[in-house]
């Protein structure tokens, strides 16, 4: 087997096309598709399929994409070794991140590494859904992840940090009647008018457990992913919402209130995600620890 082989196998696994493989790796197509060929000779069993007219990988497939992970951590420590040795520069180190998590940290993340040095932190911002967040990691050296409490675990392909469990509030305007509430009940919700997340977003699956527990469903009115807008329409409104307690800058919307709800253990977790080879490179430890810091911060 040889390492181009493997790593065709494992963005076809990441990517879930050759299309996408091939312009992921600056090759053609029918590169790709010749390089899991030769690979598939050194196997007993078929390790790719058709799913329609897609290709995609057998759980064998996705076995030996697994273990072609173990030889590109192998590669990228003696790639590092090689580094330290010639004392390269620290280099760029990309984090992308969902929204109020890159409100939170890209600014101070960016004036920390503001040093010469320091990596060279680029950022980018991306809305989508939960299960969305591991394949970020195929373009991006550190991914900030949220990912619903009681929602099923990151997938074995990435090496997940933990970085803050986040718990979730009820936000209401001051002259709403429930803003004197101390603690909130599901029951207390009912009939209420609801600014809701899209579909298949990580709050939309709690803003349903809450309905569900208060015996009704949720009446949605609007559904807006940016927490900023949502607190402006919230402010503007009669309509409630449920916001991260944390990550949310209520500075700007001083008609707000935040009440915690009564039922523990309802948040979210916050990670970072990263191939496992990033994280042996000594700059993306740099940048890890520097939002480590940010983050925990925020609970302060």
């Amino acid at each position: 087997m040889e390492l181009g082989q493997l790593r065709a196998l494992r963005e076809l696994g990441d990517r879930g096309s050759i299309a996408a493989v091939a312009a992921a790796l600056y090759v053609t197509p029918s590169s790709v598709s010749q390089q899991i060929s030769a690979l598939q000779r050194h196997s007993t069993a078929p390790l790719t399929y058709r799913d329609g007219r897609r290709t995609a990988l057998t759980d064998a497939g996705r076995a030996l994409a697994m273990a072609a992970i173990d030889v590109e951590v192998a590669l990228e420590r003696a790639d590092q070794a090689v580094a330290l040795f010639r004392s390269e520069p620290v280099g760029t180190v990309s984090v992308a991140a969902f929204h109020s998590a890159g409100l939170a940290v890209f600014g101070p993340l960016i004036a920390a590494s503001a040093g010469a040095d320091q990596p060279d932190v680029r950022v980018s911002d991306f809305d989508v859904a939960q299960n969305d967040f591991p394949a970020l990691t195929a373009d991006h050296d550190l991914v900030l992840a949220h990912r619903l409490v009681g929602s099923p675990p990151w997938p074995g392909s990435v090496r997940v940090e933990p970085l803050l469990d986040e718990p979730l509030d009820i936000a209401v305007r001051r002259e709403h009647h429930l803003a004197t509430t101390a603690e909130i009940q599901p029951a207390d919700l009912q009939g209420e008018d609801w600014v809701a997340v899209h579909e298949g977003f990580p709050l939309q699956q709690a803003l349903a457990v809450i309905a569900g527990i208060g015996g009704s469903e949720a009446r949605i009115r609007h559904r807006i992913n940016e927490f900023s807008v949502a607190a402006a329409v919230v402010e503007a409104s009669d309509c409630i919402a449920l916001m991260p307690r944390y990550t949310t800058d209520m500075r700007d919307h001083p008609n707000l209130v935040l009440l915690p709800l009564a039922r523990p253990g309802l948040g979210r977790h916050i990670d970072c995600l990263a191939r496992p080879e990033t994280l042996e490179r000594r700059n993306a430890q740099t940048v890890l620890a520097q939002i480590t810091t940010i983050v925990t911060a925020l609970t302060r």
